[in-house]
């Protein structure tokens, strides 16, 4: 079958069925500067095996240089089995996998999915996955507007420490209902949110706040305290957590006294590899009392009539299946296949694996920083604990030292002097479990003679 099944004749007898003289006039509402002519990377029609040759070119061009960035999105080791079978076509084809309609075997491995995640957070209950960790948020403090029906105000407390990335969709997706955030700042030496900097809501009514742990900075909040201070003063707790760092972290049901209310993050660490920047998939988890306000599938294990065991959608409120008045949320789909490389990932690698995988990120951290601190003209940003990210502060712009690290084959970081300007001159850098000692000393040495040379020059 044609790549484009339509001919000129179907072409042609859709258009005078809706009246249009032509394609392009389908896309009149957009503006003609804004169109564009041709595409002039696009070759002409190619054979397959020159396809082949051309998209390995390409994908040579890019490299395989040295990765310290984080931020978000990290480069763990992936085991070959994972994505061999994530690829085999019961998963890799399959239906609408969020539908009612999906298999036993893929509502088993959601179901599977969702005992991990609630397992990994210390929760009662997860959903089968959202679209990535930044919506999950969104979706956190929706949900917690609708589970916090004493609080009239819609305001919820943000870190500045919590992902800048995650802080503007919050305001795209939520900002638009009437939500307010309210920034918080942090602690300039040990770049965390302290309690005193609450102190000023206390009284005021507050539907929740939102902790990221680890921060945006790499750095450990005091999770207890600021959980605990939280509920004190009348709010949900919204924790935001990379899972890999659960597995050697206090749970978020086990932060203070009481635990926090919903859990949510990017699920990318857990077995989907880095690809130019998606897809991903979002998580979230919660208390059993606030189950019916998170939006989602849950999958359910159940017994049929015969006594045997089966899998079934045992919560799905979502528009297309009640009124959408009602429906916690407009998002239609989960990410059936990234949360199936997650299931496989966490089933092959398990506990003790996770743990190893987490140790050996803040080791390698740990040897990162005391490297690169070591290195004229850097220095550390923060004194406090951290999982696998370190901030450092260059005697230089950001810009130019990336730019002649990437020359030499390293990708050296992230430049966070725009969205931190209060810090100066700003890099987030990071090490997984991927990077040996010998990339570090790699990466220490390409700075030093980079720092060198631009004093010199």
């Amino acid at each position: 079958m044609p790549f484009i099944p339509h001919t000129a004749d179907d072409i042609r007898e859709m258009l005078a069925a809706i009246g249009a003289p032509d394609i392009q006039a389908l896309f009149d509402e957009i503006p003609a500067e804004l169109r564009s002519r041709a595409l002039d990377a696009i070759p002409p029609a190619l054979s397959e095996m020159e396809i082949g040759r051309l998209m390995s070119e390409r994908a040579a061009a890019d490299g395989q240089k040295l990765n310290f960035i984080g931020a978000g999105a990290y480069e763990h080791h992936v085991p070959a089995a994972v994505w061999a079978i994530v690829t085999r076509g019961e998963f890799y084809s399959a239906y609408t996998p969020y539908q009612a309609e999906a298999s036993q075997g893929t509502l088993q491995l959601l179901y599977e999915f969702q005992s991990m995640m609630a397992s990994l957070t210390g929760m009662a209950a997860s959903n089968a996955s959202l679209y990535d960790g930044a919506t999950a948020l969104a979706e956190a403090c929706l949900m917690a507007v609708r589970a916090h029906r004493k609080s009239k105000s819609q305001r919820i407390l943000v870190p500045a420490a919590v992902n800048p990335g995650y802080r503007d969709v919050l305001q795209a997706v939520a900002g638009g209902q009437n939500l307010a955030f309210e920034l918080l700042p942090y602690d300039p030496r040990g770049g965390v949110t302290t309690t005193a900097s609450l102190e000023k809501y206390r009284g005021q009514d507050i539907t929740a706040l939102v902790i990221q742990q680890p921060n945006f900075f790499g750095n450990l909040e005091d999770v207890d305290a600021l959980t605990d201070w939280a509920h004190d003063a009348g709010m949900l707790v919204i924790a935001v957590v990379n899972p890999m760092s659960l597995a050697v972290l206090k749970p978020p049901g086990e932060w203070g006294t009481k635990g926090a209310d919903i859990v949510c993050g990017e699920g990318q660490p857990l077995g989907v590899p880095l690809s130019s920047g998606g897809p991903y998939f979002g998580f979230m988890t919660t208390r059993m009392e606030h189950v019916r306000q998170m939006p989602g599938r849950i999958v359910g294990r159940t017994v049929d009539l015969d006594g045997k065991p089966g899998f079934t959608l045992t919560l799905q409120a979502r528009e297309q299946h009640i009124r959408r008045s009602k429906a916690t949320s407009n998002i239609c789909t989960n990410q059936g296949l990234l949360v199936t490389a997650a299931t496989i990932y966490m089933s092959l690698v398990g506990p003790q694996g996770l743990a190893k995988v987490a140790s050996t990120c803040v080791q390698r951290t740990a040897e990162l920083a005391a490297g690169l601190e070591k290195v004229p003209g850097v220095r550390l940003a923060f004194n406090a604990p951290r999982f696998h990210e370190a901030v450092l502060l260059l005697d230089r712009p950001v810009r130019g030292v990336l730019e002649a690290l990437a020359a030499r084959g390293i990708v050296g970081g992230v430049d966070i002097s725009r969205d931190y300007p209060s810090l100066g001159n700003a890099l987030l850098v990071c090490a997984t479990e991927t990077r040996t000692p010998g990339d570090i000393a790699t990466y220490a040495r390409a700075l030093a003679d980079v720092m060198q040379s631009a004093a010199a020059a």
